[in-house]
């Protein structure tokens, strides 16, 4: 065997094919992109790669995924996704789509769609991450008395734990919502208890800011319980059409970026190169 891979996602990667120095060979090496093969059964011979001697194989870029759409379920009993219905349908995904973990304690973080993943027991939310959603807090602010405060931000794209709940491990979520326009209740208790209840809407309450603002603070009386109503605005379906992604940049693994053919034949062969490539040519 000379490469393998494996690829669950079916990433049709491109490699870079190193022959051994011959006479009358021209080119010593040449890329090979594994989507223009086609796939078939384990039994199937394959297509002839070269037919001269091969000196070594390298990834040049991982590719994209040549599957399409794939559908990714979450088990909340295993804590795994899987591909076999298992659980909560989160949704269809293409090459470049990742998963928003949110946690109890309000960190969260971007995690690839692979099967293998394994996620932590105290998930307080699991789904597709969608970069523009716009996400509603409602929290008793530790740094600022235990007031209740509220803020709208986008869970910025992060490998790394984030917490939108702020740096004080004592500040306590009261409530999260990805409502487009989303109405919360407050219901007045102690020596505040006569002035009833307050209706709010988040949205023109509060503009978008990033996920480390402090946000508004909602009152300085007592609180009895804040709690979500059903909104009663709801966003237009776009008339226009949206305007296609660019395609992700592809990475360069080439081993040899930057060299030139002589250049690596001499490295293959032992020569030192004694004059330029000017000179070469």
């Amino acid at each position: 065997m000379v490469y393998f891979t494996a690829n669950p996602n079916g990433e049709a990667e491109v490699i870079k094919v190193t022959l051994d120095p011959a006479p009358k060979l021209k080119k010593i090496f040449f890329d090979k992109d594994f989507s223009e093969v086609g796939i078939k059964g384990r039994s199937a011979k394959g297509i002839i790669l070269t037919k001269y001697q091969i000196h070594r194989i390298g990834l040049k870029s991982h590719g994209h995924s040549t599957l399409g759409g794939r559908k990714v379920w979450y088990d909340p009993d295993v804590n795994r996704l899987n591909y076999d219905e298992h659980g909560r349908l989160l949704g269809e995904f293409n090459d470049g789509d990742q998963i928003l973990v949110l946690l109890k304690n309000g960190d969260y973080y971007l995690s690839g769609f692979d099967a293998n993943v394994h996620f932590e027991d105290n998930i307080a939310h699991l789904e597709k991450y969608e970069a523009e959603k716009v996400w509603s807090c409602v929290l008793y602010d530790a740094d600022n008395q235990g007031y209740p405060y509220v803020k709208r931000f986008l869970m910025e794209a992060s490998k790394k734990k984030q917490n939108y709940l702020g740096e004080n491990v004592n500040s306590q979520q009261i409530l999260l919502t990805d409502q487009v326009y989303p109405r919360i209740q407050i219901t007045y208790g102690g020596a505040d208890e006569f002035r009833g209840t307050e209706e709010i809407d988040v949205e023109q309450f509060i503009a978008v800011k990033g996920y480390k603002a402090k946000g508004k603070r909602l009152t300085t009386n007592q609180v009895e319980s804040i709690v979500e109503l059903e909104p009663t605005r709801f966003p237009t379906e776009p008339t226009e059409p949206t305007e296609p992604t660019e395609p992700l940049e592809e990475e360069d693994l080439d081993p040899d970026a930057g060299k030139s053919q002589q250049q690596v034949m001499d490295e293959l062969t032992g020569q030192q190169t004694l004059f330029s490539d000017e000179d070469y040519q």
